[in-house]
């Protein structure tokens, strides 16, 4: 069996789903699906469970167009909204939202068509 370098776990420390850099392994027959995995973001080393915290990287897109607003950089969007955006044509979902070091906020939108975008949102707040 191939072994996965990089995973995308829950980050203790960033409290978000990242990318993170499987590290190391434990010893013990009850830490088998646990590994030391270094997060790409915040650079900590932590115990992950490869069962329990790694996240399934592309979230259900099946059937969100009838709840999806419309993307406007003014607006303001929580994970797990559905969103549409007119200039790409695309449907997608909120994965996950960031403090840029400017103070403003961005999104990180997952399209059927586009892969993973991240947008500007609340610019005039």
């Amino acid at each position: 069996m191939a072994r996965t370098k990089n995973i995308e776990a829950f980050c203790s420390n960033c409290s978000l789903t990242r990318k993170m850099e499987i590290t190391g392994e434990l010893s013990g027959e009850e830490n088998q699906n646990k590994r030391w995995a270094k997060c790409k973001k915040c650079k900590q080393t932590m115990v992950i469970d490869l069962i329990e915290d790694v996240k399934e990287t592309k979230p259900s897109l099946e059937g969100i167009e009838p709840d999806a607003s419309d993307y406007s950089p003014k607006k303001t969007f929580s994970v797990g909204d559905a969103i549409y955006h007119k200039e790409w044509d695309d449907y997608g979902k909120v994965v996950a939202k960031e403090v840029l070091a400017n103070g403003r906020s961005s999104i990180a939108v997952e399209f059927q068509k586009s892969g993973l975008k991240k947008l500007i949102e609340s610019l005039n707040q």
